[in-house]
């Protein structure tokens, strides 16, 4: 629970899970969180989709932080960290570099409607 609602818990991989986030939407979250590490192949073919699928079907935010960058092993990460309104719009996004976002803004506007 939140001063503004409650929060529904996932990560990366519950993504591709609907029904997980039904469930939590159910139990009353109306904030969604999905920090990940997408790799950035899969990043750049699913992340923005699945996110606003997730956002729009619960009607709900979904708070997505990410990752990014190259890792000691190799690895690259998308990043992409990204708030999405209920109705599936981005509100914002970092799109490259390191950084935050504030949702606070956001969230008392939705919850004014």
């Amino acid at each position: 629970d939140l001063p503004w609602g409650k929060i529904g818990l996932s990560i990366c991989y519950d993504l591709r899970f609907p029904n997980h986030y039904r469930s939590l939407v159910k139990q009353g979250s109306i904030f969604l969180t999905v920090p990940s590490a997408f790799t950035k192949n899969t990043g750049t073919r699913h992340w923005h989709t699945l996110l606003k699928a997730r956002a729009i079907e619960n009607f709900s935010y979904v708070l997505a932080p990410a990752q990014t960058g190259k890792h000691y092993n190799g690895r690259e990460t998308f990043g992409h960290s990204i708030i999405i309104s209920p109705d599936g719009n981005i509100l914002k996004e970092k799109e490259s570099g390191v950084g935050f976002y504030s949702v606070f803004r956001y969230i008392n506007r939705w919850l004014e409607q």
